[in-house]
C-alpha cells in the first residue's frame, strides 16, 4: 500500500495546490469553445495518455482533437518506421503535427509533458504562441526546472504557457526507493490526468452555467451511446478527427 498510499497524498497536493491555474485554464477553455474553437491536445510517450483524458473520452468535450506524432503516419503519409522513441525530441516534426491538424485561430491547446523539455513539444508550443492560441501546459515543474531543454531555444514548455498545471512529480518521476539505490513508482500520469479531468469538468460547469447544453460523449457502451455521439460530432465537421 506504500505507493497507493504516496500517490493519494500527491493527488490531494495537487487538487490543492493547482485549484487557481485550473479555474484560469477552464477559463481559456470555455472562451475558446464559446467562440467557436476546439480543444488539441498533444502529449507524446507516455504523455498522450493524457491527451486521450481531453479529446474523445467518454464524459469529456465532443470539440476536441488529439494531437500526436503518429499524425504524420494517419494523415501525412509517413511511413510506420519513422515513429521511433527519439521522434519526441526531434522539433522539426512539430509543423508537420501543427499544419496536419484541421486547427482554426479560434482554438485552445493543452500540451502534456512532464520533463516539458523534448523538443517536439517546446517546438510545438512556440508554434501555437506564435499563431495566437491560448496554451495550457500540463508538466513538471520540479522535473522541468531541474533539466536543460532539448529545443535549440533553451526553452521549456512552461515558459510558453499562458497557463502551468503542476502534476506535482519528483524529478525522475517515481515516489518509492530501492535500499540499494534508485527510485521506482512513477506517478506524473496519475496527477496530469486529475488535472487533464478537472480542468475539463470545471469547464463543463460553466458551460452549464452559462445556459449552454455542454457538448459531452457518452461512453459507446452504453444505450444510445453512439447515436448521441454521432449526432454531437456531426456539428463539428472538419474540424474534429477521430483517427486510430
Amino acid at each position: 500500500m506504500t505507493y497507493a498510499t504516496k500517490a493519494l497524498e500527491l493527488a490531494h497536493r495537487v487538487a490543492e495546490s493547482q485549484a487557481e491555474p485550473v479555474d484560469r485554464a477552464a477559463g481559456l477553455i470555455v472562451d475558446a469553445l464559446w467562440a467557436g474553437g476546439v480543444v488539441n491536445a498533444f502529449g507524446s510517450g507516455h504523455s498522450e495518455a493524457i491527451a486521450m483524458e481531453i479529446a474523445g473520452r467518454a464524459g469529456g468535450l465532443v470539440p476536441s482533437n488529439r494531437l500526436s506524432p503518429r499524425d504524420l503516419v494517419l494523415y501525412g503519409g509517413e511511413p510506420p518506421g519513422v515513429l521511433t522513441s527519439e521522434l519526441e525530441r526531434d522539433p522539426a516534426i512539430a509543423r508537420r503535427i501543427y499544419d496536419l491538424a484541421p486547427v482554426d485561430p479560434r482554438d485552445v491547446f493543452v500540451l502534456v509533458s512532464s520533463s516539458g523539455v523534448n523538443g517536439t513539444v517546446v517546438e510545438l508550443a512556440t508554434i501555437v504562441k506564435e499563431r495566437g492560441h491560448p496554451l495550457i501546459a500540463i508538466t513538471s515543474v520540479e522535473h522541468s526546472t531541474r533539466m536543460t531543454s532539448r529545443h535549440p531555444s533553451g526553452r521549456r514548455l512552461l515558459d510558453l504557457a499562458d497557463v502551468v498545471l503542476d502534476n506535482g512529480s519528483p524529478y525522475g518521476d517515481a515516489v518509492l526507493e530501492l535500499p540499494g539505490g534508485g527510485t521506482y513508482g512513477a506517478v506524473s500520469t496519475i496527477t496530469s490526468a486529475l488535472l487533464a479531468q478537472m480542468v475539463v469538468t470545471e469547464a463543463v460547469e460553466r458551460l452549464a452555467a452559462l445556459g449552454e447544453t455542454p457538448p459531452i460523449y457518452l461512453s459507446v457502451n452504453v444505450t444510445g451511446g453512439d447515436e448521441h455521439n454521432k449526432a454531437l460530432e456531426s456539428r463539428y465537421a472538419g474540424r474534429i478527427r477521430r483517427g486510430a
